[in-house]
Order: C-alpha cells, then sequence, then structure tokens
C-alpha cells in the first residue's frame, strides 16, 4: 500500500484541485458536442463557468463552420487564450455576480440580440452554469433592474436554499424558467450544463433559462411568504393568480429539445475519492447534496468526526481512521439585522458558506487531534472574500486565541473569512473556471 502523504494540509488540497479539474470544461464539455447543422451555429449562455464552456467548444468545432454567439460569465471569469489559439468566436461578456449590474442587463440584450433570424436549419447550443441566474439579467415588464437586485439582496441574506432562491428567480424574470427557450424557435435547442445545485435538476442550474419549468407561482409565491420578502404589489398578485406561470414541461415546444448535465458534484466528489483511494486512503462520499445553515452542518461534520476517531478500532463506527470523508452541496448563511452591525476589531463581516462551515467545525471539535478538515468552493470564491474556503485542523483554535480572535465571535459577526485570512489558512485558487458546487473534505488519521 503508498504511504500516506506527511501533510494533511497537502493531501486536503490535492483532494480539491483533483475534483476541480475533473469538472473543467476542456474535459468535460467535448464529448457531448454534436457535429454542426447544416445551417448557422448561435451558442449564448450564462454562468461562471460559461466562458470557459464557450472555449472549449470553439476549440472542438469545424473552422468552417459558422460559429457565433453571446455568454455571460462572471468578471475575472474568462480563462487566458491559450499561446497560438485563434480569437474568440464567440463574444465573451461580464457582469457582476451575486447581485446583477447595468453591464448584466445589457449584456443579456445582446444575447437575446444573438438569436434573430434564426432557421430550422440552425442549433442553438445553451452554455448554462451555477451563476447563471445573476448574471442572465432580464427584469420582468414594469420591473427594473433596481427592482432585481434588491429581490436578490434579499434572497442572499434570508437563509432560503438555493432551490427556493431559484423558484422565485424563475417566475420574476423575462428569460428565466424556461422563458429563453422561446427565443431560439424554430432551430435545434442543445443545453450543456454544468450542476452547482444539489440533486442537479436542470431547471435550478442558472435558473433554468432553455428548460421547462416544473414549480408553479404558487411554489414561488410561498418561498416570498415563507422568508417576507418584500415585493411589488403587482409582483406579488401575478404570483397570486398565476400570470406570472412559466412554462412547463408537458408543452409540446420542448419536446425536439435536448438538455445534458456533463459535470456534476457527484462526479467531482469520486474523483476525489478515487484519488484519495489511490494514496492508501480509504474514502467515503457521504452525500453531494447537504443543505442547511453552513455553521450547523459544519457541527454536524464535526460529529461524525469525533465519533470514528473516539472509537477508533472498536468497530462502533462505518468510518475507521485513516481515513477522508467527502461532501457537497450548498449551504446557506443567514444574515440577521444585528449581524450586520458587528464589528470585532479589524473583523469586519466576510467570508461566505464553506468558512462559516468551518469554522462552526472547529468550535465543535475543540482541538480535537487526528482531525483536519477542508472546505471551499468549487469556483474559487466563498461569497464575500478573495478565498474559495479554507482548511482547520488541531490547532486552529489554539492559533486564533494566540493571535487575539474570538472564533465564536468571528461566527456570530459572520467574519470567517478574514479570521482564517489572518491565520493564513485560506485556499485561494483563483476563478477555477467550474463551478459543481462546494467541496468538503473531512480527513480522520
Amino acid at each position: 500500500m503508498p504511504a500516506l502523504p506527511q501533510d494533511p494540509r497537502a493531501l486536503l488540497r490535492a483532494l480539491y484541485d483533483t475534483a476541480v479539474a475533473q469538472a473543467q470544461p476542456a474535459l468535460a464539455l467535448p464529448p457531448h458536442l454534436p457535429p454542426p447543422p447544416t445551417g448557422r451555429t448561435v451558442v449564448i449562455g450564462a454562468g461562471k463557468a460559461s466562458a470557459a464552456m464557450a472555449r472549449a467548444l470553439q476549440a472542438c468545432w469545424p473552422g468552417d463552420a459558422p460559429l457565433g454567439g453571446v455568454v455571460i460569465t462572471r468578471r475575472g471569469h474568462v480563462p487566458p487564450l491559450p499561446d497560438g489559439a485563434a480569437p474568440d468566436r464567440i463574444t465573451l461578456l461580464q457582469a457582476a455576480h451575486p447581485v446583477p449590474d447595468e453591464a448584466g442587463l445589457q449584456a443579456t440584450q445582446r444575447l437575446v440580440a444573438a438569436l434573430q433570424g434564426l432557421s430550422p436549419d440552425d442549433l442553438v447550443i445553451a452554455l448554462m452554469s451555477g451563476g447563471g441566474s445573476a448574471l442572465l439579467s432580464a427584469p420582468l415588464p414594469g420591473w427594473s433592474l433596481a427592482g432585481e437586485q434588491d429581490l436578490n439582496r434579499q434572497l442572499l441574506r434570508c437563509g432560503a436554499s438555493i432551490t427556493e432562491m431559484n423558484t422565485v428567480r424563475r417566475h420574476l424574470s423575462a428569460l428565466k424558467g424556461g422563458r429563453l427557450a422561446a427565443l431560439c424557435r424554430p432551430a435545434r435547442l442543445l443545453t450543456l450544463a454544468i450542476s452547482d445545485v444539489p440533486g442537479d435538476a436542470l431547471h435550478d442550474i442558472a435558473s433554468g433559462p432553455t428548460v421547462p419549468d416544473p414549480s408553479t407561482c404558487a411554489d414561488a409565491l410561498a418561498v416570498v411568504q415563507r422568508y417576507r420578502l418584500d415585493l411589488p404589489a403587482a409582483l406579488w398578485q401575478g404570483l397570486r393568480d398565476g400570470r406570472l406561470e412559466t412554462p412547463k414541461p408537458d408543452e409540446a415546444a420542448f419536446a425536439p429539445d435536448e438538455a445534458r448535465l456533463i459535470a456534476t458534484p457527484l462526479a467531482m466528489l469520486q474523483a476525489a475519492a478515487d484519488h484519495a483511494r489511490s494514496l492508501g486512503l480509504a474514502a467515503h462520499v457521504l452525500s453531494d447534496r447537504i443543505e442547511g445553515e453552513a455553521r450547523d452542518a459544519g457541527t454536524v461534520h464535526a460529529g461524525l468526526a469525533l465519533h470514528a476517531v473516539r472509537q477508533r478500532g472498536s468497530g462502533a463506527s462505518p468510518f475507521e481512521p485513516p481515513c477522508v470523508l467527502l461532501s457537497g452541496g450548498e449551504a446557506t448563511v443567514t444574515l440577521r439585522a444585528d449581524d450586520a452591525q458587528a464589528v470585532l476589531g479589524d473583523l469586519q463581516p466576510s467570508g461566505g458558506r464553506c468558512s462559516e462551515f468551518l469554522l462552526g467545525a472547529a468550535l465543535a471539535l475543540r482541538g480535537e487531534a487526528g482531525v483536519w478538515m477542508l472546505a471551499a468552493d468549487t469556483d474559487g470564491i466563498d461569497g464575500a472574500s478573495e478565498a474559495a474556503g479554507a482548511l482547520i485542523g488541531p490547532d486552529t483554535l489554539e492559533r486564533a486565541r494566540a493571535l487575539g480572535m474570538d472564533p465564536h465571535e468571528a461566527l456570530r459577526a459572520h467574519a470567517s473569512g478574514r479570521f482564517f485570512a489572518r491565520l493564513g489558512d485560506a485556499v485561494v485558487p483563483g476563478p477555477t473556471f467550474t463551478n459543481v458546487n462546494d467541496f468538503r473534505a473531512v480527513l480522520l488519521l
């Protein structure tokens, strides 16, 4: 059996890098491309991975086949053009995320314009990935960009799950929830998606602009009421009376369309597990769809770790060290009114669900020997942070207190990003040009 690496942090980082590499568009997209049509091929897309997906597509597309279109990605998420590569044939535009901006609104208008004049001989390829909900900005008639921005801020703060958030977004957009598909007629429509959502539902990826929506206005209204979201009266009434209903799966117009998942959270976890096993380490994939409050998810993972290390050799735990536990999904961070006012020395609210997960886990572990964790977003950005996430080990709390930091107060103030940055434990890969949700690894030695 191969010897385990001596550095637990390096091992965890290698597992994260393996997971991200498995979901790269250059690897995942080419096997799903159809042959060119007799007419034009128009590429549209939105999401943090959409620019890399477009680059992967055009690298494989025959040079003599017509190709164009528009995709929209988050600022800073356009990969470098390789040396010697031909100029982009697909227009790559950048806009704000997670709250839409004017650049996103104008980029969306250019995307719609690229769909003009289609014929039955043409092919539309839609490249969708996480982040597309904010980047594809198209307020309903009578609404405004400012209103859409306000709704996004409310959704981000209220603690709603990604499924709940996208249920609302689909019904309050001129393009999401299958409405963009209508603009692709009469061309053939192929959607290629990288999943960042628990369960891999196509209608949740970028809020499903090119696929039908199984949810209803009543579902969206229930979310609005549950989280007391502030909506204009006209939109509230439109949900109540069903006027804002989205296209449904049984509609005949969707019958000729095709949609494929090209990369998923489970596949990236399995790739990391295979890498761990190649190093002689037992690996267990817990789940690819763990949701809920991030700090609470951290506490649960810590509980599994504590049980395993303290029952070592007894057979009482299904996880026998040395091993690694892997999970994915999308947790939430609920910002309450008093949290926004919290200031702890130079610790301002920062970070995201991955760093909050880890801080919750560290407090539950209390320096337990033999336990290390990494949690990081596979897109390279964890909430309001320049990091993707962070690492913790048995000495995390001790080192923090030596620097005068109180982990309980940092968690209360949502200052986990700055907390780990000061410790030097942040994971900062930069934009990864893909997005298959959060990656978590618990190493038990």
